[in-house]
């Protein structure tokens, strides 16, 4: 198999792993969790989890250069979502279509089709396997921030099942 092939399904099944403990932290989170906000400056549990869960599908239509108002119509599609199996499946949906679109890419689009971000400076393009790195670590910012809001809510839990 090609090197570059190898590379995009390890980042996809980084992501997975990201996309499985996110769905196992969602599932904990109890119906008085809801109301907790750290600061008032940082988003509540509510507006983390449904920012979470669509974190690849949101991050695929930028990479798929979707205006500012198609990805603000993505982000918003969860509002007032508050079961966690709902927000779970969402997730799980989510990234079943970043990894669809990112399996359906050709190596030469892979590697070398570059796109821009309605939201970025010109010149300032990335190619569809650099978007893969920075969905990853999108998806991964904010498993740890919900990891870190169950943990400042009391849920019992350890750093291992992040790898499970």
């Amino acid at each position: 198999m090609n090197e570059a092939l190898q590379i995009r399904d390890h980042l996809l099944h980084e992501l997975e792993t990201g996309v499985r403990t996110g769905e196992a932290l969602i599932r904990r989170i109890r119906p008085e969790d809801w109301e907790y906000r750290p600061q008032d400056n940082m988003r509540s549990l509510p507006e983390l989890v449904r920012h979470f869960v669509l974190v690849p599908r949101s991050d695929l239509a930028i990479m798929q250069e979707a205006g500012a108002e198609e990805v603000g119509g993505i982000e918003g599609s969860l509002n007032e979502e508050l079961d966690p199996e709902r927000l779970a499946a969402a997730l799980r949906e989510s990234f079943d279509l970043y990894k669809e679109y990112i399996l359906s890419l050709h190596l030469d689009d892979l590697m070398n089709r570059s796109t821009k971000a309605f939201y970025a400076e010109p010149g300032q393009e990335h190619t569809q396997i650099q978007w893969q790195i920075e969905t990853l670590t999108h998806l991964f910012h904010h498993r740890s921030q919900l990891y870190n809001y169950l943990k400042q809510l009391g849920h019992e839990l350890h750093f291992s099942m992040l790898y499970m």
